[in-house]
């Protein structure tokens, strides 16, 4: 197994105890161990391979080793694009001897949800550490399993909560602690793309794995309620809606009310046949908001006194995974660790029973 503590990542570095005794940084402990962690993708599909894969090229503590597929006809592409080793190729059935390779210290999970709790399992197992796409599981029980195995293995766990590494997404999570602009009344968050669905075999419109609006999108509706307020729901009442003809086994559009403390209330709407992408949060004092709220790029803002939420970032997947990375080269702890995506899941599974039922659910 490939795990690396401070201690062990300055003695490699040939530092000593004198670096470790006055407390160098985290940027300076992961320079000067000259340490990158190797990744795995587990899953080519269009995340791993437009966006994850790119991202590894701009990261500076991380870096793309090794790859799990089950499309064989991928393998010359990706080996040549990233000089991908024979020995670091993979399929599903092989994966856990993923555990012999010291070249590969990271197992990302890639796949679509109905997937994750298996094959992120089955990384833990091999002993390196995991990150796993979002929404994390289709299940909390699914998710728990995922962190107890990895927490039986001793390895950190990740999910890819990209938004909670950008910097203006953070600012706003920085005001539901400090409250600038009075206490919160309302969040509205909507998170959502027009589309017009896809054909039925595609796994995002199969209900065992994870499709529809709910899963697929609404998971930055309620994390972004959750950072907004600083807060986690006490009830949500819920409807989903079958409405577009391509739609009978998964939601197109789901509605959710979210009921906070201090009766604060977040209106959320997430879909993936109308259009909508932002996060505004009504206060005593003032309003702030996100818009867009989840794009891959821009996300910025705007508040009622005027100011601009415009930090730039130049890529949010190597952000993440730069950050995860140095969580494990320094043993500190994971920014969105499985318990914060777990969360999400068990609202997702209220939001469903409560829609079912045409009910409000307590949490």
């Amino acid at each position: 197994m490939s795990h690396y503590t401070r201690r062990q990542l300055l003695r490699h570095a040939g530092l000593g105890a004198t670096l470790l005794s006055v407390g160098a940084g985290r940027q300076t402990l992961a320079a000067s161990s000259g340490k990158k962690l190797g990744v795995a993708l587990v899953g080519l599909g269009y995340y791993s391979r437009d966006l994850l894969a790119p991202a590894l090229q701009l990261t500076e503590h991380c870096e793309l080793k090794g790859i799990v597929t089950g499309s064989p006809d991928k393998i010359p592409l990706w080996q040549q694009k990233y000089g991908i080793k024979d020995a670091n190729i993979y399929n599903y059935d092989n994966m856990h001897t993923i555990a012999n390779n010291p070249d590969i210290d990271v197992v990302y999970i890639v796949v679509p949800t109905g997937l994750h709790k298996k094959y992120a399992v089955i990384a833990a197992n091999t002993g390196k550490h995991v990150w796993c796409e979002k929404p994390m599981a289709l299940t909390a029980e699914e998710c728990q399993s995922i962190i107890d195995a990895c927490r039986k293995n001793k390895v950190k766990l990740s999910v890819g909560y990209r938004m909670q590494h950008e910097p203006n997404t953070q600012t706003v999570m920085q005001y539901a602690r400090t409250q600038p602009y009075g206490a919160i009344r309302s969040v509205n968050a909507q998170a959502a793309y027009a589309g017009n669905g896809a054909a039925a075999d595609y796994w995002r419109m199969q209900k065992h794995m994870g499709g529809g609006a709910l899963y697929d999108m609404g998971v930055y509706a309620i994390n972004g309620a959750r950072y907004a307020t600083g807060l986690e729901p006490i009830a949500v009442t819920a409807k989903r809606l079958f409405d577009h003809p391509k739609f009978t086994e998964v939601d197109n559009t789901t509605h959710l009310t979210l009921e906070f403390p201090h009766d604060i209330v977040a209106e959320c709407m997430t879909s993936v046949v109308l259009p909508g992408n932002q996060m505004r949060v009504e206060c005593e004092k003032g309003w702030y908001q996100l818009q867009p709220l989840s794009e891959y790029s821009g996300v910025q803002g705007s508040t009622s006194d005027g100011k601009k939420l415009d930090k730039f970032l130049a890529n949010q997947q190597a952000k993440q995974m730069d950050d995860d990375a140095l969580s494990i080269i320094n043993d500190s702890p994971i920014l969105v660790p499985g318990e914060e995506a777990m969360r999400d899941i068990a609202i997702v599974q209220a939001a469903i029973k409560s829609s079912d039922k045409g009910k409000r659910i307590t949490l």
